[in-house]
């Protein structure tokens, strides 16, 4: 299934999206009613057909919200593959110490958007705008101190995330969160595919495209720490709860990466496509 989450009427409502028919299944009596993920989880857990989702509307008409409803701030993973610490001149102790302990940051829950929604450039706060093509992973099921072997069991699906980044405010503040949480600055979607839809997320292409010329180009296999074990990291201690994103970092070919850097600007349009689960396109304002 393809969860998605959309406005009508200045109320959030959810639906399944037909790719067939390219239109959205839904039941608007029941489905504007959700507040947690876990709700969402329930209800198209047993209503996932024509039969039971009686309303359909057209795709072209839906006014896109983002797919999930965390309970915490974006959970982020730095420095997951080699080629994107070798383009920010990463040194060998550093490689070294990323493999040993993953590097974990996070993203504000305000700065999501959806699919469609449009980056603002926050001129006089940063002129230093990037993009990275992540894949993210979506909870399904609450739970603490997970083992690797059963990290999937609490996987509800996949979404696709695009951490842009001030790098010039990341720089001057020495740290992530400020810089990668500014407002806009988390589009995800533009749905949540369910984990049954992907027979190995961990062997899928992952791609950005930014005004029609493809920037990264990579796989998933390539994560330092593979899927299981980011959550299994992140999980001790700190409980993970039904709609909590995890993105699980960004491979080569950013924008700061090139050498003069080629970063976002006015009127940039910017799509993250990762196989199987979709496109998700923004435009820079």
């Amino acid at each position: 299934m393809k969860i998605v989450s959309f406005e009508i009427e200045d109320k959030r409502q959810w639906g399944i999206y037909d790719e067939e028919d390219n239109r959205v299944l839904t039941n608007s009596d029941t489905c504007r009613s959700f507040m947690t993920f876990q709700e969402v989880i329930d209800y198209f857990n047993t209503h996932n057909s024509v039969e039971t989702l009686p309303q359909s509307l057209e795709w072209s008409k839906v006014k896109l919200m983002s797919p999930v409803i965390p309970t915490k701030d974006i959970m982020c993973i730095g420095k997951n593959y080699v080629d994107h610490i070798k383009e920010f001149d990463g040194s060998v102790d550093d490689l070294e110490r990323v493999k040993e302990v993953p590097v974990f940051f996070t993203k504000a829950q305000s700065s999501i958007i959806p699919h469609g929604g449009t980056i603002m450039l926050h001129e006089g706060v940063t002129n230093s705008i990037d993009y990275e093509a992540e894949l993210a992973i979506v909870i399904g099921k609450q739970g603490i101190n997970i083992k690797k072997e059963e990290a999937f069991d609490y996987i509800y699906g996949y979404t696709i995330l695009n951490d842009v980044s001030a790098r010039d405010v990341q720089l001057s503040h020495q740290q992530w969160f400020k810089g990668k949480s500014l407002d806009t600055f988390c589009p995800i979607g533009p749905w949540v595919v369910t984990k049954d839809e992907l027979s190995n997320p961990s062997d899928l292409k992952i791609q950005s495209v930014v005004d029609g010329e493809l920037r990264q180009d990579s796989n998933t296999g390539l994560m330092i720490h593979p899927i299981d074990a980011l959550v299994e990291w992140l999980s001790k201690g700190m409980t993970l709860n039904p709609g909590d994103v995890i993105a699980t970092g960004t491979p080569s070919g950013v924008g700061m990466g090139f050498n003069p850097p080629r970063l976002l600007k006015s009127g940039s349009t910017v799509e993250i496509i990762v196989e199987g689960v979709g496109s998700l396109k923004n435009v820079v304002e």
